[in-house]
């Protein structure tokens, strides 16, 4: 079973959490419709934001400290799959050299 789970920059987020304080009449689920996010998302959102002294925190994926940190990881998975992959045809080509 695959989960399927879409990332929102900081600057979604700020947008909807802005529209959900100014509207706070409005329910989450008609918010979800209006912004294409599932209405849990905005409540963890508004919940994430009020525990954090009002703050809109983004880190994406794997809970990374920054942008940095994530671009860091992502490129040392990058590298490990093509050393992987080169080491597959280094064994292939010993085979196929035989």
């Amino acid at each position: 079973m695959s989960r399927n789970s879409k990332a929102y920059d900081q600057e979604f987020k700020e947008n909807v959490i802005n529209y959900v304080l100014e509207h706070p009449e409005e329910k989450y689920t008609a918010l979800g419709n209006k912004f294409g996010v599932h209405p849990t998302t905005i409540a963890g959102w508004m919940k994430q934001y009020r525990s954090n002294d009002n703050q809109v925190i983004v880190r994406g994926s794997g809970n990374y400290a920054s942008d940095e940190a994530k671009e860091i990881a992502k490129l040392k998975k990058e590298l490990k799959d093509t050393k992987d992959a080169l080491e597959v045809l280094k064994k292939a080509i010993g085979i196929l050299g035989k």
